[in-house]
C-alpha cells in the first residue's frame, strides 16, 4: 500500500473522529445544561437530540455537496460546520442558540458518513479496500473514547466547565480542515465530469509505478463504467439490487438495538440492579471492548472478507441478545455486562466494521454519492426513531421481550447474509457495480 494513500484515507476518517467526538461529547454536559437553562422534559430531549436529527437532514441531502462541489470540497467544509457548533455551543447564551448550533454539527454528522467512506472507496486500491474505509468506524469509536477522556479531564474548570467540554472541539475541527487542503480530489469523481486531465494527474499519484498506456487504460475503464451506466436516475429497476442492499444493512444495523444500548446502557445496568455502576459500565468498558473489537473487525475484513464478518456478527448477536432476555426473564442479572459487552463486540467486528465499507462499494460511480446518502440516512433515521422511543418501549414491555424482539431482527439479518449479501472484498468498485446487474 503507498504511504500516501494511507495518509489521504486517514485524513478523511478523521471526519469519523469529529463525528465520534460531537455525539458523545454532550453527555458530559447535558445535566448542567439542563440546570441552567431551566429545561423542561421535552426541551432538554430536543436539546439533547439535535445533533442526532442534523445528521437526519445532513445524510439525506449529503450526496448533493458531495456531487456537486466534489468529495475533497465536501470533507473540507465538513470541518467548517464542526467548528462553527464547537464555537456555537460553548458560546451559546440560550438553549436555542445551543439547539441551532448542535444541529449544525450534526449536519457535520451526516454529511461525513456519505462523503468520508465513499471518498476511501473511490482512492483505495481493492485489495485494502476494506481497511482503509473501515478506518471510518475506527474513528468513530476512537473520537467516543475521547470524548470521554477529555470530559473527564475538563469536568473540574469550574461552573462554566461544559462550555470548555463544548468547545474543545474546535482543535480537531480546526487541524481537520487545514489537512483536508492536502488531499486530491476523487479521481473516479473527476473522470465522471469529464476532467480526464486533473483525473489522469491523480491516479499517477495513486500508481506512480504504472506506465501511461496502464493509467490511460484505467481511466477509460472508470469513464466508461459510468457512460455505461444507464441514465435512468437512482430511483429505477438497474439500481434496485444495491438500494435494497444499502437500505437492509443500515436497517438491520440499528434494529440490532445498537443505539439504544450505547445511549440507554445505564438504564439497562439499573434494570439488572447495577446502578452504581452504570456510568463506568458505559464510557469505559463499553467504550474499551468498542474500539478493541473495531480494530479486529478492521484486520479481518479484506482478509475474510464483508460476507462472512457479517455472518460473524450476526451469531454474536443471536447468542449475546437471546442470552440477555433469558438474563430478564429468569433474574439471572449476573451475566447482563458480559452478554453486553459481547453484543458490543460482535457489533463491532461486523456490522460496526463493514456497513459504511459495504455501502460506498455497492453504487456504479455515477450513484455512489446517492446511494450512500440512502444508507446513511436509513441508519439516521432509525437511529433517531429507536433513541425516541426506546424509554417508552421498556416502560410498555418487559425488557426480555424487548431483546427478544431485537435478536429476532438478528435472525432475519443472518437470513439476509445468507441469502442476498455478495461478497465485494478484492474486487474493483467498476466489476461490483457490473455484478449487481
Amino acid at each position: 500500500m503507498k504511504k500516501q494513500i494511507f495518509y489521504w484515507s486517514v485524513v478523511s476518517a478523521l471526519a469519523g473522529f469529529l463525528f465520534g467526538f460531537d455525539m458523545v461529547v454532550i453527555s458530559g454536559a447535558e445535566k448542567t445544561i439542563q440546570s441552567l437553562w431551566g429545561l423542561g422534559v421535552g426541551l432538554h430531549g430536543i436539546a439533547m437530540a439535535s445533533a442526532l436529527y442534523g445528521a437526519v437532514i445532513g445524510s439525506l441531502f449529503g450526496s448533493w455537496p458531495t456531487d456537486r462541489f466534489g468529495r475533497r470540497k465536501t470533507l473540507l467544509w465538513i470541518g467548517v460546520l464542526y467548528l462553527i457548533s464547537a464555537i456555537g455551543s460553548a458560546f451559546a447564551p440560550n438553549v436555542y442558540l445551543f439547539i441551532a448550533a448542535r444541529f449544525i454539527g450534526g449536519l457535520g454528522i451526516g454529511i461525513s458518513t456519505v462523503a468520508a467512506p465513499l471518498y476511501i472507496a473511490e482512492i483505495a486500491p481493492p485489495k485494502y479496500r476494506g481497511l482503509l474505509a473501515g478506518m471510518f468506524q475506527f474513528n468513530i469509536v476512537f473520537g467516543i473514547l475521547i470524548a470521554y477522556a477529555s470530559n473527564w479531564l475538563l469536568a473540574g474548570m469550574g461552573e462554566n466547565a461544559w462550555r470548555w467540554m463544548l468547545g474543545v472541539a474546535a482543535i480537531p475541527s480546526v487541524i481537520y480542515a487545514v489537512l483536508c487542503f492536502g488531499i486530491p480530489e476523487s479521481p473516479r469523481w473527476l473522470l465522471v465530469r469529464g476532467k480526464r486531465e486533473q483525473g489522469i494527474q491523480v491516479l499517477k499519484k495513486i500508481q506512480p509505478e504504472a506506465s501511461a498506456n496502464e493509467i490511460n487504460s484505467l481511466a477509460d475503464q472508470m469513464a466508461n463504467a459510468s457512460t455505461q451506466t444507464k441514465a435512468t436516475g437512482f430511483w429505477s429497476r438497474p439500481l434496485l439490487k444495491p438500494i435494497l442492499l444499502a437500505f437492509l444493512i443500515a436497517f438491520f444495523n440499528q434494529l440490532s438495538g445498537i443505539n439504544a444500548i450505547l445511549y440507554f446502557a445505564p438504564r439497562i445496568f439499573e434494570m439488572a440492579g447495577l446502578g452504581a455502576q452504570a456510568a463506568l459500565l458505559q464510557s469505559v468498558g463499553i467504550g474499551v471492548t468498542n474500539l478493541v473489537f473495531t480494530f479486529v473487525g478492521l484486520w479481518l475484513i479484506d482478509r475474510l472478507g464483508r460476507r462472512t464478518l457479517l455472518y460473524i456478527g450476526s451469531f454474536g448477536y443471536i447468542i449475546s441478545l437471546s442470552l440477555v432476555a433469558w438474563a430478564f426473564f429468569t433474574a439471572h442479572y449476573a451475566i447482563v455486562p458480559a452478554c453486553i459487552f459481547g453484543f458490543i463486540a460482535a457489533h463491532a467486528i461486523g456490522q460496526g466494521t463493514v456497513i459504511w465499507v459495504f455501502i460506498a462499494e455497492i453504487f456504479p460511480n455515477r450513484y455512489r454519492a446517492e446511494g450512500q446518502s440512502l444508507g446513511s440516512f436509513t441508519h439516521w433515521i432509525f437511529a433517531a426513531l429507536l433513541t425516541t422511543f426506546f424509554p417508552k418501549i421498556v416502560t410498555s414491555f418487559a425488557p426480555g421481550w424487548v431483546f427478544v424482539f431485537f435478536c429476532g431482527m438478528m435472525v432475519l439479518q443472518l437470513i439476509w447474509v445468507k441469502t442476498m449479501v455478495p461478497e465485494t472484498k478484492g474486487v474493483a468498485l467498476e466489476d461490483i457495480s457490473a455484478r449487481m446487474d
